[in-house]
């Protein structure tokens, strides 16, 4: 009992301790913001952490020692951060709110041909007698709006058996083009073949490389056949119309077998009966509207250990809550990795600048994707 009160004893000396020097760190953020400042120096409070590590009496204790004071400084960051937001000091994401999205006479542009899955998403999105232009490449989509030759794209990004789209991720770093909305829509696969043809005829099936992998557990009780790989379900189903070999067979919609004439061999083939693709709205205009609920961005960390913890804790100290993250590989940096996060809010949200704002000081590279 005796020891147990003597740790409470020293827990109230530590939190009245941390409340003094919260409150200078508040006197440090007045003088910064005075001065145009940086919050974080990253070289001063690596020389300050080795220095109070040298306290500790063993090398267990000195690694303590080490992670308290990250954690304090940490914290003392995040109420300077906010204390900047709150004088008008935040460095706001270059977007522009506007009143809404003005889809009336809009270009778009969806990857595929006529009866893909990404014109589905195009017309539950904007409508059904919204018009679209096909283009070749997700590429080609992204540079359609860099031009101007386009308002609106359509790119899926995840599939929620087949995981993430990564050449989309990708090029959303790449372009700066800004995600204005998305749509969810249900996948639900056929195996489609001339008419005439029976699934036994089938030898050689085609699709995009994500609806073969949706569709592993039904071709695996096909008998010996090929999978081949094309850019969009519907240019598979094309690609059998124009072949005319009895012996093929594309994965794609129901609706792609009217398009193109073909017979549906078997009709809900996807592993997962309640398989579906979230696709992104993006324009090449930095907007954002006043009732946008999801953010999304990418970033870069410093490759150390507990970097990643360090940025994720913005979200956690502004009561942000996280949606989502992946990572995908920096290009040229062998085991570095760009982080992904979509999470709730609104660019006009003071929680979220508070964040934005300790990301972009404490990041290697920051990117605001969208808010939608």
């Amino acid at each position: 009992m005796e020891l147990r009160e003597e740790i409470d004893g020293i827990d109230r000396q530590i939190a009245e301790l941390f409340v003094r020097r919260m409150g200078i760190a508040e006197e440090v953020a007045e003088y910064k913001l005075s001065v145009g400042k940086a919050v974080f120096d990253r070289e001063r409070e690596c020389a300050k952490l080795a220095a109070l590590a040298s306290y500790g009496t063993t090398p267990f204790l000195a690694n303590g020692v080490r992670e308290l004071f990250e954690q304090i400084m940490a914290v003392s960051r995040k109420r300077q951060y906010q204390l900047i937001t709150e004088r008008g000091g935040c460095v706001k994401p270059d977007f522009k709110q506007v009143d809404g999205l003005d889809y009336k006479n809009a270009a778009i542009v969806f990857q595929g041909v006529e009866g893909a899955y990404s014109q589905l998403a195009l017309k539950e999105y904007f409508g059904p007698d919204a018009d679209g232009v096909h283009v070749e490449t997700w590429r080609d989509a992204m540079e359609a709006l860099r031009t101007g030759e386009a308002d609106y794209a359509v790119l899926p990004i995840e599939n929620s058996s087949a995981g993430i789209v990564p050449e989309n991720y990708d090029l959303l770093v790449e372009y700066d083009n800004c995600i204005v909305g998305e749509q969810i829509i249900r996948i639900e696969h056929a195996l489609l073949g001339l008419p005439g043809a029976e699934p036994s005829d089938i030898t050689d099936v085609y699709s995009h490389p994500q609806a073969l992998m949706q569709c592993g557990r039904f071709l695996g009780k096909m008998r010996a056949l090929e999978t081949h790989s094309v850019r969009n379900t519907a240019m598979a189903a094309r690609k059998v119309r124009e072949d005319g070999q009895k012996n093929a067979a594309a994965i794609a919609s129901r609706l792609t077998a009217e398009i193109y004439g073909l017979s549906v061999l078997a009709e809900c083939i996807q592993d997962h009966p309640e398989n579906a693709t979230r696709f992104l709205i993006v324009t090449g205009k930095h907007i954002f509207t006043g009732d946008a609920g999801r953010v999304s961005i990418c970033f870069e960390v410093p490759h150390e250990s507990g970097s990643l913890y360090q940025m994720l804790s913005h979200f956690i100290y502004n009561g942000l809550n996280m949606n989502h993250i992946e990572s995908r590989p920096v290009k040229g940096k062998n085991w570095e990795y760009r982080f992904f996060v979509d999470f709730d809010g609104n660019l006009n949200d003071a929680a979220v600048q508070n964040a934005l704002a300790g990301l972009r000081q404490e990041t290697i590279r920051l990117k605001v994707l969208g808010n939608y």
